[in-house]
């Protein structure tokens, strides 16, 4: 078996601060997992060459957006219209492990939405969907705000921010817990996945 570590990239955009606080929670929940190491990717600075190139370096990208009227940010869109370019080079992110996240003021926001954006992106990329494989919280008179996943997501990690409080103060901790369980997942999963393409 190898020991090179699993490479994870986290390419995200951030329009106030809280998402990009979730994709720190994100690589933490990776890093984690020992044997991985992570590379955030902020995706409002300039698509440069070496930006794709760390992308199509790593073995897993997690991609993470803001939801804005109930679908990914502008920015995430043209990050994704620009990574035809990929797609053009014989589906270069072929069989990488995919995952997302995202972040709205709203309780739900369509939320969803985003991330069945990410999903079918990441499918057209020919890429590997990883979900969330957490039991809802929040879902019983006896249960509490504070449980993982208390947004009851499964596609990928949700979170939720109050449109007055900075990204100093939000999301709430339960959330940035359920993103760091996302990383932590998709770092197993990418290692598990690595070494069967070994055996193979």
């Amino acid at each position: 078996m190898s020991n090179t570590p699993a490479r994870i990239a986290i390419a995200f955009h951030s329009g106030y601060g809280h998402t990009a606080k979730q994709a720190e929670a994100v690589a933490a929940g990776a890093e984690s997992v020992p044997g991985t190491v992570t590379d955030l990717v902020p995706l409002d600075e300039p698509l440069t060459d070496d930006v794709w190139a760390r992308l199509t370096a790593a073995d897993a990208i997690i991609f993470g957006t803001p939801t804005y009227m109930g679908s990914p940010s502008w920015v995430f869109k043209k990050f994704a219209e620009e990574s035809v370019r990929i797609w053009a080079a014989d589906l270069a992110w072929r069989d990488k492990i995919a995952a997302g996240f995202t972040n709205s003021k709203a309780m739900s926001g369509d939320k969803l939405n985003s991330l069945v954006d990410l999903a079918v992106f990441a499918a057209q990329h020919g890429m590997i969907w990883v979900g969330l494989d957490i039991y809802p919280g929040w879902a019983e008179s006896t249960a509490s705000i504070e449980d993982l996943n208390r947004l009851g997501s499964w596609l990928g990690a949700m979170a939720q921010s109050d449109a007055d409080l900075s990204a100093e103060k939000a999301p709430p901790a339960t959330d940035l817990r359920t993103a760091a369980a996302l990383g932590a997942r998709v770092a197993v999963v990418t290692q598990r996945h690595l070494r069967g393409a070994l055996a193979a």
